[in-house]
């Protein structure tokens, strides 16, 4: 441990790793996210996403449960964070992210019984044009960690849908209709999933994608992200 610390501080005098929240220099035991914005993003509790659950998904039974490592605020540093994975290519922080979810959602996975984990998503133009999907790499620090298998290339989105960012929760739901189909369905069949996306807001895209999984006889779908969006916070309508 001190033989790579050494050499971390050798890399770091040279080219110094920054916190992806803030912009400061990591220390020696720092990885992505300093401490401090570690410890100024917001973790959800669980009344919070019992709320969340109830207002996105209750009625419409097809998730089944949900969870997210982080809460996402607008101009916090958790929004420069996944800026950094989806805009600037930092796969890391994807791989990372995935990691931070098996660590701290271990329990929430592992006592839903999920035996197969798959990622929402991209149309392949946006994919093309943004190089990757981060949800893919969310997927594999998750899976890695947690030795659940993941599929990549069971669902496919085949509606490329406009930007969400300033759609109400109607609006989202027509604009994400009938965006997806399952190109595998042996592969979900009788399983039950995990399904990862980078941000939760509306539930919208998550749900027309668990909802095809359900329509190819997926047992039971979970959902899981890096960030849920705080509604109050960013002025959604319910």
């Amino acid at each position: 441990m001190q033989i790579k610390n050494f050499f971390v501080e050798i890399a770091d005098f040279f080219l110094p790793r920054i916190c992806f929240g803030c912009g400061n220099n990591l220390s020696i035991n720092e990885e992505i996210i300093c401490s401090t914005c570690k410890e100024n993003i917001k973790q959800p509790d669980v009344q919070f996403l019992q709320e969340e659950f109830n207002r996105k998904y209750y009625n419409r039974k097809i998730i089944s449960g949900i969870d997210a490592l982080y809460v996402f605020e607008r101009e916090k540093e958790f929004q420069n964070i996944i800026h950094h994975l989806k805009y600037r290519s930092r796969f890391k922080i994807g791989i990372y992210l995935g990691e931070q979810i098996a660590e701290a959602k271990r329990d929430f996975i592992t006592n839903n019984k999920v035996d197969l984990i798959i990622p929402v998503p991209l149309h392949r133009i946006k994919k093309a044009e943004r190089g990757f999907n981060q949800s893919d790499y969310i997927v594999k620090g998750l899976s890695s960690k947690i030795k659940i298998p993941a599929e990549y290339k069971a669902v496919k989105r085949i509606k490329n849908t406009a930007s969400q960012t300033k759609m109400n929760l109607s609006e989202r739901q027509i604009n994400i209709k009938d965006a997806f189909k399952i190109k595998n369905e042996n592969a979900v069949k009788d399983k039950t999933i995990l399904l990862v996306d980078d941000l939760m807001t509306t539930g919208s895209t998550l749900s027309e994608c668990a909802k095809v999984l359900l329509d190819a006889r997926a047992k039971k779908i979970f959902a899981i992200s890096a960030a849920i969006a705080d509604r109050e916070k960013l002025r959604m309508n319910p």
